[in-house]
């Protein structure tokens, strides 16, 4: 028989985490992850507050916790953002061990929000505790921003927090949101930007009919399919030198009644554009309009604009985020756009230095999510050197 994976020795970081995937926060619920770790915060002189927003059926908790700098309200502010829910765990059968119940095998440790992101979260509280036992009174401010609304609809999340603090004049300076960006190893990738996202939901309308008398009718699949062979094949923009070019895609399409002696009488397509800045969300609705337009398609056409395309140049923070990360790990973190949405585009919407950096990314979402053991404590390390850089 195999000898038993040795048991890892109890670290800060993997201790926080545990106790963190042990609370079953899938969206919105927090299920009392922001009160776990505002009480190490407050234990470390944090001012903390909720502030909830969302109806009944969607209360969103969102944390605000803020420790000033030595010159007041006149310190530069450092915040660590980031989300306590998670996605739904899909089929329990489906994983290895209980998502709820951290699991340590193999040199990882297994759960829902290993990697997505309550680790991220451990380490950045394990790391202010450390830099300030160092430095008890640092001359920046240091913030938490945490919500249980990322994962969701993000109505009711950060963007709330975002528009209170704007209200109250508080000041942002830097901002490190705990997404995982490393892909091959930590610290390979930091991402101080993102596209944009812009979503349609295309409805084309035809006749119903009996497939046997297509004369009486007029098919909207067949009526949108060369519009859509060219929106597939469209060079939309060959992005720039932070971005890459913008990419559309169709998410889901549907028709017809489910007999397959019924000709259609609407089609509906939902798609998707990650954009750039070489592309502004009006001039792509245009562009598509325009097509359509041509091709003849009968439609109606719904727009959702997700988030806009931000950018944050290369400066103090990045500059010591990167340093951090080398000291700490040896790798030469990359600075990329690439990926998804986050909270960062509404953080940037009232902080001008706005990056994120977080654990690999290989299984988030995934059955059996989980973070590499080795990774914890140097994830928290890299957070301690960037308080060292910019705070102390």
């Amino acid at each position: 028989m195999p000898s038993p994976s040795p048991v890892p020795a109890p670290t800060p970081t993997l201790d926080l985490v545990r106790e963190l995937i042990r609370r079953p926060s899938v969206s919105p619920a927090d299920a009392g992850c922001q009160e776990l770790l505002a009480a190490r915060l407050r234990a470390c002189g944090f001012a903390c507050e909720t502030i909830a927003s969302g109806p009944d059926d969607w209360r969103v908790d969102n944390l605000w916790a803020l420790r000033p700098g030595s010159a007041g309200a006149d310190s530069p502010v450092l915040v660590f953002a980031g989300h306590t829910d998670v996605v739904p765990t899909g089929p329990l059968n489906a994983w290895s061990s209980d998502p709820f119940e951290p699991s340590l095998r193999d040199g990882r440790l297994y759960g829902r929000g290993a990697a997505d992101m309550k680790s991220s979260l451990a380490a950045m509280v394990v790391a202010v505790e450390q830099f300030l036992r160092a430095h008890p009174q640092p001359r920046a401010s240091i913030a938490f921003l945490l919500t249980s609304d990322e994962e969701g609809p993000a109505r009711d999340g950060t963007v709330k927090v975002c528009e209170e603090l704007h209200r109250r004049g508080q000041r942002l300076d830097w901002c490190i949101v705990g997404e995982p960006t490393s892909t091959r190893t930590l610290g390979d990738v930091i991402k101080n930007g993102r596209r944009g996202s812009l979503s349609g939901k295309l409805t084309v309308h035809g006749v119903q009919g009996h497939v046997a008398y297509p004369q009486l009718a007029r098919n909207p699949v067949h009526l949108l399919a060369p519009a859509l062979a060219e929106l597939a094949a469209t060079v939309w923009d060959e992005g720039d030198e932070h971005f890459p070019p913008t990419t559309w895609q169709v998410s889901n399409l549907h028709a017809g009644t489910g007999a397959g002696n019924v000709i259609p009488g609407e089609l509906e397509l939902t798609f998707n554009f990650r954009f750039s800045p070489a592309s502004p969300a009006p001039r792509l609705q245009q562009r598509v309009v325009e097509l359509l337009q041509r091709h003849g398609v009968p439609h109606t056409l719904q727009w959702t604009l997700g988030a806009e395309p931000f950018l944050t140049p290369v400066g103090e923070l990045s500059r010591a985020l990167v340093e951090a990360i080398e000291r700490e790990t040896g790798a030469r973190a990359e600075l990329s756009t690439t990926g998804g949405t986050s909270d960062a585009r509404f953080i940037a919407k009232v902080c001008q230095q706005v990056v994120e950096f977080g654990p690999p990314n290989a299984s988030i979402h995934q059955i059996d999510e989980h973070i590499e053991l080795r990774h914890l404590e140097p994830l928290a390390g890299v957070y301690r050197r960037t308080l060292e850089a910019l705070a102390a």
